[in-house]
């Protein structure tokens, strides 16, 4: 099993059917160009950076945008400097949540975020309260009707996959952090399809939540993912099949 969640499932869904697309074009601009800062702005020499254009591109984000985006982290262009900071905590039910941030006022996000734990009935913890319950990994997803499931399961093996699932239209592996680049690079010389690609925090335990409990889950969860300076929401909680479908189409 991949070891994902029907939380980034729906994650994944709804920021390719969300009308917002300026809001997420921002995100994933500040992902790109943080990237580059760090390594780079050369696709071939940055596996990050490249990840993070790949998954812009997958986006439907414009060419102008990734290009301005990259100019911005390496510092061609002006722009404001982001730092990458995280916050755990819980949320209804005791669900663990462990976000990934990029923020150019850390003092004013932890504030915000503060305020949005508490206004959905949830509690930000300290570092380390929640991140035990996760482990870093790579994720690959795969459009199941653009690759046959024999081969790509072949060739998965063959780059070091250590899980790999079937779900509704999209073969998810699963990679450790350090074989992660480099697996998605031997799956591209593949030619297998990949739609996206993160590196992320998988939960170990899953906690069920049901009812009015999942529909509050749903409430901070969704909250979370649109603040602005939210680049990634996780969270172990596993909703029941009617909560999770009716988030789906929202």
């Amino acid at each position: 099993m991949a070891g994902h969640s029907k939380w980034s499932k729906i994650k994944r869904q709804k920021a390719v059917t969300d009308k917002a697309r300026g809001k997420l074009f921002a995100k994933l601009g500040r992902e790109i160009a943080v990237a580059a800062r760090e390594g780079g702005g050369d696709l071939n020499f940055n596996p990050r950076l490249r990840t993070a254009v790949d998954n812009a591109r997958s986006q439907s984000m414009p060419n102008e945008n990734i290009e301005r985006a990259i100019k911005r982290g390496t510092g061609d262009l002006p722009g404001v400097s982001f730092e990458e900071v995280t916050y755990e905590g819980y949320g209804p039910g005791g669900v663990a949540i462990f976000l990934e941030c990029l923020t150019d006022n850390p003092k004013r996000t932890v504030a915000e975020i503060r305020h949005l734990f508490s206004e959905k009935s949830g509690n930000l913890g300290q570092s380390g309260s929640v991140q035990w319950m996760f482990e870093r990994k790579g994720q690959i997803y795969v459009d199941s009707e653009k690759s046959d499931e024999d081969m790509t399961l072949e060739f998965a093996l063959e780059a070091g996959v250590e899980g790999f699932d079937s779900e509704e239209g999209m073969y998810v592996m699963s990679t450790t952090a350090g074989e992660f680049h480099a697996v998605v690079e031997s799956l591209r010389e593949a030619g297998i399809p990949i739609t996206a690609a993160e590196l992320g925090m998988v939960p170990t335990t899953m906690i069920e939540v049901k009812g009015r409990d999942g529909e509050k889950v749903i409430d901070i969860l969704n909250a979370l993912d649109e603040h602005e300076d939210v680049l990634k929401v996780y969270s172990n909680v596993d909703l029941e099949e009617a909560d999770w479908t009716e988030m789906e189409s929202n």
